[in-house]
Parts: C-alpha cells; sequence; structure tokens
C-alpha cells in the first residue's frame, strides 16, 4: 500500500468514478495505457441485485424504492492486491476493468494508472454534466414581479 494518503477517501473516490464510467470506456483506456498484468479471481463476475434506498425529501424516513441490477467481482494481483468492483448493470467486461484497476491503483502503478485512466474519466464526467448543465441553464425562466403602481 502507498503511504501518505487518506487509503479510505481515496479509494471510495476512485471507485465511484469507475462505477459511473460509460460502457466499455475503462477498459478501453486501460487497454491503451498497458497490458493487463495476471490475475486470478476471487470471485468471478457475477450479475445479481441490490435494493435502492430512498428519502422522501431527501431527508425523510428512508424507504425502500426498488432493485437494480449490478454485476460485482473481486481479483488478486500476482503480488497480492485484491481488487474489488460493483457496476450497475449487466457489465461483466466493466466489471472486471474496474477491479484491475483497483487493484492496480493499491500498487507502485498507481501513478501511471491514475494518468491513463482515471483522470480522463474524470474530465469526461465534468464534460458531460457541464454540457447537461449548460443546456439545462438555456431552458431557465427567471421570474420576477410587476409593481402596479397602485399602493
Amino acid at each position: 500500500m502507498k503511504d501518505g494518503f487518506d487509503h479510505i477517501a481515496d479509494r471510495r473516490h476512485w471507485m465511484g468514478v469507475l462505477a459511473k464510467a460509460p460502457e466499455g470506456r475503462a477498459a478501453a483506456l486501460l487497454d491503451a495505457a498497458m497490458p493487463r498484468p495476471s490475475f486470478t479471481w476471487l470471485r468471478a463476475p457475477e450479475v445479481g441485485t441490490a435494493m435502492v434506498r430512498g428519502r422522501a425529501g431527501g431527508t425523510g424516513s428512508p424507504f425502500n424504492l426498488g432493485e437494480v441490477t449490478v454485476t460485482r467481482c473481486a481479483l488478486s494481483l500476482a503480488s497480492g492486491e485484491a481488487g474489488h468492483a460493483y457496476i450497475q448493470g449487466r457489465r461483466k467486461a466493466d466489471a472486471e476493468a474496474a477491479a484491475l484497476i483497483d487493484a492496480l491503483m493499491q500498487t507502485d502503478r498507481a501513478g501511471a494508472v491514475q494518468d491513463a485512466v482515471l483522470d480522463p474519466l474524470e474530465a469526461e464526467a465534468a464534460a458531460t454534466k457541464a454540457a447537461r448543465a449548460g443546456k439545462a441553464a438555456a431552458t431557465k425562466v427567471d421570474f420576477f414581479t410587476m409593481v402596479r403602481g397602485e399602493d
């Protein structure tokens, strides 16, 4: 493990980036950056469901909203680092790539993986969010109150 960073917060961040990546994008970036290292499956990719919970008004009592399909897997690199992934949908290849990236981020190749895979994914997500916000801002209506002049 690398020293000098908050392991939990940093790992939570890169796992979130990988979970939100478009289909096939993380795998494509990883394959373009480096050959995939050998690994052994701790848990082969499998599809299942997870319960999604919500809160009324964002602050009310939690309730079960419904189920969502997820793919999960876990693997171990030859050097011993374990990688895990949970990806929404039936995307076994994406789960494998995310778990492999998670494991590589715990090795001395973390900087290269960050630069080649995670930074581009974050930049693409920020661009998509900005485009969506710009499109929404174009439809914004400003309401104002007119003074009728009658007191």
